[in-house]
């Protein structure tokens, strides 16, 4: 038995061979950062965002997947992609912009369209249309939402500008709408404990997702969390302690939840602190390892939903 749920896997037995992501750069902001939520965006977040890795967002959708899709074809033999929209809020941008971008990739190698966005831009508007695009082309959506925490006095502190109740409600429209979620968390934020961290994976699970990112905290250079940082306001925990908690959020998790990423990874010249000088990978076998040593898996944990407090009773028999 595999020790989690692996994304690879996932994509495999959906699409029947590998499939890789080409990311999208769109020129957007976040609401939290223009004022509409609140300025200055979450305290962790640099001038571009999730996008360092990306092509520049002068470059139209179309143009970017090609050149992406150059260098992977290439490189993989890759045949089918995911069109991801990657950086930034995707859905925070006028309805009819957002139809024009996301129709530029209907093309006949991309198999799912793949958006990162924020609980607080999603409506029925946006979803109505992406579920037309999804019958007309028949490629699959799947809508990634940044929630990083169930703890929302720590959403608070890093300026989320949304809490706790905007990633749920959210999470249920996207599941009704029958379109795939994929959940982002940060397992080390340095005001949350372990008690947050199985929260979380049993929120995650609740909902329904089906994929989760992990990611570390990475402290970039001129935001408002290297000021606290260089202040010393908080302390980082120890790799060992982002280790137990993916261990310990992997366990609590439902084993129906892909994994796309046990770890990130982070621009290191732009940065004061990305994962422990340690290579992502080497954590990532770390992570492995360990839960090999304790004989433990996804899921292992996961009895909370569905009545938990029922299951001491004798099935046999009706319950008064």
């Amino acid at each position: 038995m595999d020790i989690y749920y692996k994304y690879s896997d996932y994509l495999k037995n959906k699409f029947n061979e590998k499939v890789y992501k080409l990311p999208i750069n769109l020129p957007i902001t976040c609401p939290n950062r223009n004022g509409c939520i609140s300025f200055g965006g979450c305290t962790y977040c640099g001038e571009d965002a999730a996008g360092f890795e990306c092509l520049p967002s002068s470059l139209s959708v179309k143009e970017q997947i090609l050149k992406n899709k150059e260098y992977i074809e290439k490189k993989y033999k890759a045949k089918k992609f995911i069109a991801y929209f990657q950086n930034y809020t995707n859905t925070f941008l006028p309805l009819e912009d957002f139809k024009k971008y996301i129709s530029e990739v209907n093309l006949p190698y991309i198999v799912d369209v793949s958006i990162s966005t924020r609980p607080d831009c999603i409506n029925e508007n946006y979803l109505d249309f992406l579920k037309d695009f999804k019958y007309k082309t028949g490629i699959n959506i799947t809508i990634e939402l940044g929630l990083q925490t169930s703890n929302y006095h720590t959403l608070k502190k890093i300026n989320r500008g949304h809490s706790l109740a905007e990633y749920i409600f959210s999470a249920n429209m996207i599941k009704r709408y029958n379109f795939e979620l994929c959940t982002h968390v940060i397992l080390n934020l340095p005001w949350d404990t372990q008690l947050d961290t199985k929260e979380t994976a049993k929120i995650i699970s609740a909902v329904y997702s089906d994929h989760v990112k992990l990611h570390a905290l990475y402290i970039l250079k001129n935001t408002k969390m290297a000021e606290q940082y260089i202040n010393k306001e908080f302390e980082m925990l120890p790799m060992e302690e982002y280790i137990t908690r993916a261990i310990l959020f992997l366990e609590y998790l439902s084993p129906n939840i892909s994994i796309q990423r046990l770890i990130g990874r982070a621009p290191k010249e732009k940065s004061l602190f990305v994962n422990w000088n340690t290579s992502w990978w080497k954590i990532k076998e770390n992570i492995e390892k360990k839960m090999g040593q304790l004989n433990t898996y996804q899921g292992k944990k996961f009895d909370y939903l569905n009545g938990s407090a029922l299951k001491s009773f004798n099935h046999n028999e009706p319950i008064k």
